[in-house]
């Protein structure tokens, strides 16, 4: 098993945060999936012009669908190409409807013992609550797709851990990650 880890949930969860403390802690790189996606997306024949074109007609929900194998082929790319790393993951890079589409980013994850779901709460609904209520970049629509991330089974169906993140400092939930993955 690779001993890498892997950080997934929805937007706001601390994916990110968390990856930057563990790989300092662990004295490790961190590759974050949004630094580097839309290279790979690029590489199979992203079309920034025909994503313009399904958000007039479909919104944001189509452009959604659009990016999914985009997402897959991303996850592949970034796992076969850097190891021994942090790696935190987009909320959208691990929810899906399409079942063979999951199935190509279960495989890809099957290898690493330390795939780790953070989400605040075991409780969707209070985890979605807190989403809501932490400080939050993105446009504002971005929020209510993250329902779907929280409610959507392909996170815990992909996670061998999960971390719940309510009323912990980043600091906190990066000792209490050490002490899961045996490095503490």
């Amino acid at each position: 098993m690779k001993r890498e880890i892997i950080l997934i949930g929805p937007m706001n969860a601390g994916k990110s945060v968390l990856g930057k403390l563990l790989a300092e802690k662990l004295s490790i790189p961190q590759v974050s999936m949004d630094d580097v996606r839309w290279d790979y997306y690029d590489e199979i024949g992203y079309d920034r012009q025909e994503e313009l074109k399904i958000r007039e007609k479909e919104g944001l929900d189509g452009v959604l669908r659009y990016w999914k194998p985009f997402e897959v082929h991303a996850v592949e790319r970034l796992l076969a190409e850097h190891e021994n790393c942090v790696f935190d993951f987009g909320a959208g890079h691990t929810v899906f409807e399409d079942e063979e589409l999951f199935a190509r980013v279960q495989k890809a994850l099957a290898p690493y013992e330390n795939v780790i779901l953070l989400i605040p709460s075991a409780d969707h609904d209070e985890s979605i609550r807190i989403l809501k209520e932490r400080d939050f970049e993105g446009p504002a629509f971005a929020l209510d797709f993250n329902e779907h991330f929280v409610r959507h089974p392909s996170n815990e169906r992909l996670a061998k851990h999960i971390v719940y993140t309510k009323d912990k400092t980043p600091e906190e939930s990066c000792e209490d990650i050490l002490k899961l993955i045996g490095d503490k």
